[in-house]
């Protein structure tokens, strides 16, 4: 029996770290985007390959807009490590809180900003679908987290947690999948009003499937695990 509960424990710890290696990749991909936006607005690029210069050109009709969306979604993206850190909540048990605070202030700019972009979105009705659907269900998983928070209801306060920041990594993963979209679009012909749309799906649903796959998994052994 022993010999059993340890290599649950060991696969558990495997997990675990599979994980937050996970998170911390998406958080870094998210906020090198984030950069990389900021340093497109400052400095449009006028030569290059023209479909990514004429997509930098459609964010820069709305510079004002974008700038509010992603100023605060980096500074989210930054602070999404210290919130699932058992070992920094731990330690520094006030500072986790107030950063829950400024987690949840932050969703909540980033998820109304996201609804202002929708204005001539580049990937049509399909990217408008998407935004919806994800925006939508990142706050409400940030209101459902807060009220179970207020009422010490922490394991589903975790959960819910959990979901909105799935959502919120999710502009990670839609990166990746973009990149093999232009990379490939010699050959299929696609240009980004035909393809965002799509990335937008696949790459925010793989992040919410993830999250809500480690949520029932760890309901297994507790619910005192972190990311």
């Amino acid at each position: 029996m022993a010999t059993v509960d340890r290599s649950i424990l060991v696969t558990r710890d495997n997990a675990k770290r599979m994980m937050w290696a996970a998170l911390i990749v998406l958080c870094v991909i998210g906020g090198a985007a984030a950069l990389r936006r900021m340093v497109a607005l400052a400095y449009p690029a006028k030569n290059g390959a023209s479909q990514l210069v004429d997509l930098d050109a459609l964010f820069v009709a709305k510079a004002s807009l974008t700038l509010a969306h992603i100023v605060p979604a980096l500074a989210l993206i930054v602070l999404i490590p210290f919130q699932f850190s058992r070992r920094f909540r731990t330690l520094h048990l006030r500072a986790h809180r107030w950063i829950g605070r400024v987690t949840m202030a932050l969703g909540l700019i980033v998820g109304v900003s996201g609804l202002a972009l929708l204005k001539d979105p580049v990937g049509g009705v399909a990217e408008v679908t998407a935004i919806l659907f994800f925006d939508a269900l990142f706050l409400v998983s940030l209101v459902k987290a807060y009220l179970h928070a207020r009422r010490r209801e922490i394991a589903l306060h975790r959960e819910w947690v959990i979901r909105a920041m799935s959502v919120a990594v999710g502009v990670a993963t839609v990166r990746p999948i973009m990149g093999a979209f232009f990379a490939t679009a010699g050959m299929t012909g696609m240009t980004p009003r035909e393809f965002f749309g799509i990335a937008f799906w696949i790459g925010f649903m793989l992040t919410y499937v993830a999250g809500e796959l480690w949520i029932r998994y760890t309901r297994r052994f507790g619910h005192h695990e972190t990311a």
